[in-house]
């Protein structure tokens, strides 16, 4: 029998939210075992897609508990842990790991004055050193005004508790830093964090997926991997088209205009979620709605 695939399918989920902007909890246990049936092997909570920078903080404790109460060690948890402080960031890291969490998950800041590349470093390195939980590294690139340093990217991803890496900068050189860190340091788990480049980071020689639809695609996604294990690179290809053409559409098009609340409402769809609530308030078009009915009748056909 040939072994499973070594890549791995984790995602960064959206949070289900009742209407008045609470946690829903028995959506969290329906998402969470949606997840484990789909093959997925870790979730990543309260990043961007999943609304923790909007979060109370005693409602993303409820949401991590919830997960990892419904995992049951069945598939790890990720929490989203960034802020514009050190303290911040390992108050948010202490509260993770009171709630179960596996690991944190280190992004730079939205907001960080006098950004030096000296204090970036800084920022990550004290945080990652002092972290209780192993750490991942989310690397956003040039997508978020705070980058770490390209010529540091290696030496932030060498720390000792640093365990896996979120790459979603799309930037061939970043990623080059990523894998020279791996040969240095073969453990370090390498995650493509970027929906629309699968193909190029296979290839590459990444570990797994880590992103916000990953969810929604989970049977395009091992399709992929075992088309792409198998050699057939241009049927692999084919089919990572057709996953793109799926995201822009429950997404709302290339230009993303329903983003969250398409993927919500692909949840409620599939019964996972009971309502499209989000801080964020993006729109449902029409043809976004006729899209993702007519997209979850053949889920996982």
């Amino acid at each position: 029998m040939k072994p499973p695939s070594p890549v791995k399918i984790w995602s960064a989920v959206p949070t289900p939210l009742s209407s008045d902007l609470k946690v829903d909890e028995s959506s969290v246990e329906r998402m969470v075992h949606a997840a484990v049936h789909d093959g997925i092997q870790g979730l990543f909570l309260a990043g961007t897609c999943g609304e923790g920078p909007w979060l109370p903080d005693r409602e993303k404790q409820v949401l991590v508990k919830a997960a990892v109460r419904a995992a049951g060690g069945k598939l790890k948890i990720a929490v989203q842990a960034s802020d514009n402080s050190v303290p911040r960031i390992l108050d948010n890291v202490e509260a993770a790991a009171a709630a179960g969490a596996d690991y944190a998950i280190i992004a730079s800041p939205a907001t960080f004055l006098n950004a030096t590349p000296e204090r970036i470093v800084a920022h990550f390195t004290c945080a990652v050193n002092a972290s209780p939980l192993p750490v991942g590294i989310y690397d956003l690139g040039n997508h978020r005004p705070v980058i770490i340093p390209e010529v540091q990217l290696k030496e932030i991803y060498l720390l000792p508790n640093v365990h896996l890496i979120k790459d979603s900068s799309g930037t061939a050189s970043r990623r080059s830093a990523a894998l020279a860190a791996r040969q240095e340091k073969p453990s370090l788990q390498l995650f493509n964090g970027d929906e629309f480049h699968c193909m190029d980071y296979l290839r590459a020689g990444y570990d797994g997926f880590m992103f916000g639809g990953a969810a929604a695609v989970a049977p395009q996604l091992h399709r992929i991997v075992q088309l792409y294990d198998a050699g057939r690179v241009a049927d692999a290809q084919a089919v990572d088209a057709a996953m793109k053409e799926t995201l822009f559409g429950i997404y709302g098009g290339k230009d993303i205009a329903c983003w969250l609340t398409g993927l919500k409402y692909h949840m409620v769809r599939r019964g996972l979620f009971t309502t499209t609530s989000s801080f964020l308030g993006y729109p449902l078009t029409d043809e976004c709605r006729a899209f993702i009915d007519h997209q979850v009748e053949h889920y996982g056909t």
